[in-house]
């Protein structure tokens, strides 16, 4: 490498640009991020910056597919949009998409190009000085944000941790508070027994501040009534949907939200009409797709339930969440809880390309390190093996897997549930089955209520005197209880 490349890397190094915040190729759906971008641009859901940001991005996705001409006409509107919508005050939104064209530029051979694209960031840089090195404008670190929130669900974090330094510098900016709560809404769980007021919840108290600021921005009231649902303050929910109902009832990116919760209240049939008048528009949403199967789930639980019911009735609303939930992985490849539901969908209709499905969902489940979506799969290799396969021990080691992420969570009190079933009932079968006592234990024990675990594992010891993994259980147990 020649002195003078040296130096134009070493000055592209220094950019704010996307190519510089380590976002990981491994860990991006270039195809499923892709067809949200395009579909958000052509579209316009959002605000107008948000649809700008989407152009930028979209740019980078295209370079990765191999795509520089594109890339580089997509960063070009980028530029033009962003001037014709904040005029005067669109320099300071341009830093990051001059970094972007540096970078583009230099990936594609063009030198000359990059330097003039870095000497525009410096220009700006010089023009408006943070008046420290380590601190960044807040428009960049607003797009950051944005971009981090976008990229992958393992960058939420990062998300987070810029739109608080944006906030930082401009506490009451709209964007910035609205990107904060949508960002503290998909990260944050809920658990109404652990947490019993509302105003506890960040999310809660974010997504409230941002309202305060923007009344109204409908996917941020619609969030703030799933949120409030979720710790059973169905009024003031039920207030907030209604207005959500008058502000956006025909933007998909709306809908989608509404219909969510009246699934949730159960109102699961008008939930469905809203979901495909979204998909009319919105056809190459995984997440609508998925949202629908969840409907159909729901109405054939409801069905089977009722005993005895019409099979046919039954078969088609299968047959309707198996399509929806098709069309959602093939959209999203990496959709690892739309792949697990598919699995069990499939049953014994097709044994070995459910197990497949799940073998595939718990690789990615695992590689991403997310406890929540292990333990969701975890859950449903369990089901499927205990009601399909009928292979208890396999259901048992399945279930337990998910069980010792933490049995706080819904999935993880569904593990716990089913492996007192089982373990019941084979003691209904044998009182001195030792495997069903120890179980027994084991779920005492994640519960946190210790001396009913000793006990189990007392009596599971008697039964199997020579188990060192019950002997172990024990010891430890009694010492956490001294």
């Amino acid at each position: 490498m020649s002195d003078d490349d040296k130096a134009l890397r070493s000055r592209l190094l220094r950019l704010e640009s996307r190519f510089t915040w380590d976002l990981k190729k491994e860990d991006l759906d270039l195809e499923g991020l892709s067809t949200r971008l395009q579909e958000q641009i052509d579209k316009g859901f959002g605000e107008q910056s948000a649809i700008i940001n989407s152009y930028s991005f979209l740019a980078y996705v295209r370079y990765h597919q191999d795509k520089p001409e594109e890339a580089m006409s997509l960063l070009s509107q980028s530029e033009e949009k962003t001037r014709q919508c904040f005029g005067e005050d669109s320099e300071l939104r341009l830093i990051v998409t001059y970094g972007d064209l540096a970078w583009l530029s230099y990936h594609t051979g063009d030198f000359t190009q990059s330097h003039r694209y870095c000497r525009r960031v410096e220009d700006i840089l010089v023009k408006y000085p943070t008046g420290s090195p380590t601190v960044l404008h807040p428009e960049v670190y607003g797009e950051k944000a944005w971009t981090y929130l976008k990229f992958s669900i393992l960058y939420y974090p990062k998300a987070i941790n810029c739109f608080l330094k944006a906030l930082k510098l401009q506490p009451d900016d709209r964007e910035w508070n609205a990107g904060y709560a949508i960002a503290l809404y998909r990260t944050e769980w809920i658990d109404p027994e652990t947490l019993l007021e509302a105003e506890d919840s960040p999310a809660i108290k974010q997504l409230r501040r941002a309202v305060e600021i923007d009344p109204d921005d409908a996917v941020l009231l619609a969030l703030l009534a799933l949120k409030l649902s979720s710790y059973k303050k169905h009024q003031e929910a039920e207030s907030l949907m209604e207005r959500v109902l008058e502000i956006g009832p025909d933007c998909p990116h709306v809908t989608r939200y509404i219909a969510r919760y009246f699934r949730k209240q159960g109102q699961v049939d008008r939930s469905i009409d809203l979901l495909k008048r979204v998909l009319q528009r919105s056809s190459q949403s995984a997440f609508i797709h998925h949202q629908l199967a969840l409907c159909y789930k729901t109405k054939k639980m409801a069905l089977f339930n009722k005993k005895p019911y019409c099979n046919q009735e039954m078969q088609q609303l299968r047959r309707l969440g198996i399509h929806h939930l098709e069309e959602a992985v093939r959209l999203k490849p990496s959709f690892i809880y739309a792949m697990a539901d598919l699995a069990l969908l499939y049953e014994d209709k097709d044994m070995s390309r459910a197990e497949e499905l799940l073998q595939k969902a718990l690789v990615m489940a695992l590689e991403e390190n997310k406890d929540s979506a292990c333990q969701f799969v975890y859950l449903r290799y369990g089901q499927f093996h205990q009601y399909h396969t009928k292979q208890e021990d396999q259901a048992i080691a399945h279930y337990t897997k998910g069980l010792l992420f933490t049995v706080e969570t819904a999935d993880g009190k569904q593990c716990a549930q089913r492996l007192k079933q089982i373990a019941k009932l084979r003691l209904s079968k044998d009182a001195d089955d030792s495997e069903a006592l120890g179980l027994l234990g084991l779920v005492c024990r994640a519960e946190g209520d210790r001396r009913r675990a000793v006990e189990y594992y007392e009596k599971a010891l008697a039964c199997d005197l020579n188990n060192g993994q019950y002997l172990s259980a024990l010891c430890e147990l009694r010492m956490e209880l001294q």
